[in-house]
């Protein structure tokens, strides 16, 4: 899981969480059901034409809004393997962590177009674009946040920190 390689999707600035899943399709927690509805008002076709392990890329402030966990819920349910974006909200930042969906802040998004296959290094801090074969550093995300990440969110982690505390 150090390296993730998908297909990127566009998006710009102030993607807020109300985009992402709009607050009609609140009623519900199944993240199944919430995948069906993902960035449906910034793209109705997006889920339909997505793949699983496809890259959103977008500009500043991605997740801004609402404190909604059902966010990366959605985006993790819908099989998008990561977001990078030049900024992320707060809330959004820590809520990803804590469902298991990898994010990564990358100045330089402007420069990578939507159709591109792009692969993350996550231990080494890298982006590559492999359609123009070029490199984008970003500061890797620490350890800490790794392992939330390997085990699928906070909760999965800290289960499994306490079926190896009571083995110990």
């Amino acid at each position: 899981m150090n390296v993730i390689t998908g297909k990127v999707w566009k998006f710009g600035d102030n993607i807020d969480t109300d985009l992402i899943i709009a607050a009609r399709y609140l009623n519900t927690s199944d993240p199944h059901e919430l995948a069906k509805h993902v960035m449906e008002d910034a793209d109705p076709d997006f889920v339909k034409k997505m793949q699983p392990g496809d890259i959103i890329v977008a500009g500043e402030n991605f997740g801004c809004g609402s404190s909604r966990e059902h966010a990366p819920i959605a985006l993790k349910a819908a099989g998008v393997a990561a977001v990078v974006a030049r900024s992320f909200a707060r809330i959004f930042y820590r809520n990803a962590f804590n469902m298991g969906l990898p994010i990564f802040e990358l100045p330089d998004t402007d420069k990578i177009n939507e159709g591109d296959l792009i692969s993350i290094e996550m231990d080494k801090g890298v982006i590559v674009d492999l359609n123009k074969k070029v490199e984008y550093n970003f500061q890797p995300i620490p350890e800490f946040m790794q392992e939330l990440l390997a085990c699928g969110g906070l909760i999965n982690y800290a289960k499994a920190e306490m079926l190896g505390k009571e083995t110990a």
